[in-house]
């Protein structure tokens, strides 16, 4: 089903793109909502979809991607959660797809659950959850999600591609499925896809395969769980996605209570791939490093053999929580997001950044967002610097890192800045950041959102929730961030997810 959403005038959109990149505030364009009411009806998942204490948020979308299509800057694609439940997953992940520059979108949808037409063990789930999205340098998009079942222990990491910009999907691939009900409990968690920006024949998909605890216990859990480890998992295709070699484990931080979190793939110049994540050490303290780690390994055969892991810094963030009565606010606090730069800048060409909320140059209970950068490869890294500019005793959280074609550096995040203490609403906004040296400094920021949302008005699953990330990429020296806000007070409708172009 197509639909289209907000008409905005062109020619703005066009002037926004056009702009040159110099220091100052980005320009920003119009902003447009991808997004509509669910194209599914409640049950579609079928009679196992739920038990007792489930809670369907019909009509509300979470955590969005993007991806901008390297052959056409007005195919922009968003992809994300839609029919969000409250103890784990939505109804499937659902494709906004747009070719005039992010103003109207029609609506499409790969068959990786039942609400999405899917069968069987390629598609047949009862739940969808962390989709994620990548455009080849041909312009092939591909598209991957966890498909998983709330009545039994099936889970498989899907992938589809489309070769019409998100309009249509192939039929889905299975990257990795598991029915481990007579093992305990193995599930796949947190993957994320990159194409290969040189070879299109190349796609790449990582994740941590888990044993105990499941997607829909506390994430902070995952570091005390009594059982529990997890080791980074890998797939390659090197058709376009077409069909895809044997998932393996790349990376195994032996021991119980050690976790690889948030892995993501991503390609240097030369065509070496790095993987990032958060390794957490739940029981070791090599080096010093219980907790929560900023870590990657490097493959320089396009993933045929990895390095041994890489320590970045420590990760050192905290729980948000609602100012006013201590409500969880789940946001991505335990997942880096990473980005390297591949413009035409000689003197940043080559640097890899990372970003992740952390609570040291804040006071104990709150989070800034920190980068770290690299200037060779990956190998070593210089010291984190504060990007946000929330002010102390004040959350930043959920960020994403992206670098444009003449190598300036972006970061967008959500803070609670201009919420009123004791008032209504859990004020929140979505605010872009940029570097013009690489990333030593970050020397102003533009406001995304033209209002504030009201985060209380989002689903509650373990939290208030949004998203553990949110979308941004680039077209030349346009960044596209894509967020989820609240439609405030819609119990309806209360989420949507929103689009809005800055150069």
């Amino acid at each position: 089903m197509r639909r289209l959403l907000v008409p905005v005038a062109a020619a703005f959109a066009l002037a926004v793109a056009a702009a040159p990149a110099q220091a100052g505030l980005f320009s920003l364009g119009p902003t447009s909502v991808a997004s509509g009411l669910s194209p599914w009806a409640p049950g579609c998942g079928g009679p196992g979809e739920a038990v007792a204490s489930s809670v369907n948020y019909l009509n509300a979308e979470v955590e969005t991607h993007v991806a901008v299509n390297p052959t056409n800057p007005n195919n922009v694609v968003a992809f994300w959660q839609q029919d969000r439940w409250n103890d784990g997953g939505s109804h499937g992940s659902l494709a906004g797809f747009s070719f005039d520059g992010g103003q109207t979108y029609g609506h499409s949808a790969p068959a990786f659950t039942r609400c999405a037409g899917g069968v069987g063990n390629t598609g047949g789930y009862e739940r969808g959850t962390d989709p994620w999205v990548s455009f080849s340098p041909n312009g092939r998009l591909h598209a991957i999600t966890i498909g998983f079942d709330n009545s039994t222990a099936r889970n498989a990491i899907l992938a589809a591609f489309s070769d019409n910009g998100g309009a249509t999907w192939s039929t889905p691939r299975i990257l990795r499925f598991d029915n481990p009900r007579a093992v305990g409990n193995a599930f796949n968690d947190k993957e994320t896809l990159t194409a290969d920006p040189f070879n299109a024949s190349l796609v790449y998909a990582t994740w941590q395969r888990i044993i105990s605890p499941s997607e829909r216990a506390s994430q902070r859990g995952f570091e005390n769980a009594s059982s529990f480890f997890s080791e980074a998992y890998f797939a390659r295709s090197t058709n376009g996605g077409q069909s895809w070699e044997p998932a393996h484990a790349i990376f195994t931080e032996h021991g119980v209570l050690n976790q690889v979190i948030g892995n993501q793939v991503d390609v240097l110049p030369d065509g070496t791939l790095i993987n990032g994540f958060n390794l957490i050490h739940g029981a070791t303290n090599r080096k010093g490093t219980r907790g929560f780690n900023v870590a990657l390994v490097r493959s320089p055969d396009k993933g045929l053999t990895w390095s041994d892991d890489i320590f970045v810094n420590r990760l050192l963030s905290d729980e948000v929580n609602d100012p006013d009565d201590g409500h969880d606010v789940r946001t991505g606090d335990i997942l880096p997001d990473w980005a390297v730069d591949r413009s035409s800048n000689p003197a940043t060409r080559g640097n890899v950044y990372v970003v992740w909320m952390d609570r040291r140059f804040n006071d104990p209970d709150h989070d800034d967002i920190l980068l770290a950068r690299s200037r060779d490869g990956g190998l070593t890294w210089d010291a984190p610097v504060v990007v946000d500019r929330a002010p102390r005793g004040v959350d930043a959280f959920t960020a994403m890192v992206d670098v444009d074609n003449q190598g300036r550096v972006a970061v967008s995040y959500y803070d609670f800045r201009n919420d009123v203490p004791g008032d209504a609403a859990l004020s929140t906004d979505l605010w872009i950041t940029h570097s013009h040296d690489g990333g030593a400094t970050f020397p102003d920021e533009s406001r995304v959102t033209t209002t504030s949302f009201d985060m209380r008005t989002a689903p509650d699953a373990l939290g208030y929730f949004v998203g553990d990330y949110t979308g941004l990429d680039h077209f030349g020296s346009t960044f596209h961030p894509t967020w989820v806000g609240a439609n405030d007070g819609n119990l309806v409708n209360r989420t949507d997810v929103f689009h809005r172009a800055a150069g």
